[in-house]
């Protein structure tokens, strides 16, 4: 093979060797976002179960039933 050929080569093993470290580094990036996000989705989750938890132990005494009429909003 001729130099000219060589250097080619050598040219591109070098700009997939760069596109393969940014590849990484974006694979990383994004494992990472994934990451974080998961946390909080298991973070709100568990807070979703504690207000349905209050909303569920919510004296009912202290809401109108269904027979009962409500005032109207003017009083």
């Amino acid at each position: 093979m001729t130099d000219k050929t060589n250097e080619q080569l050598e040219q591109r093993i070098n700009d997939l060797e760069c596109q393969i470290a940014f590849q990484e580094q974006t694979i990383d990036a994004l494992n990472e976002a994934l990451s974080e996000q998961q946390l909080m989705i298991t973070k709100m989750q568990d807070q979703m179960k504690y207000v349905v938890g209050k909303v569920k132990n919510i004296d009912s005494s202290n809401m109108a039933s269904e027979k009962e009429e409500t005032p109207p909003p003017h009083y």
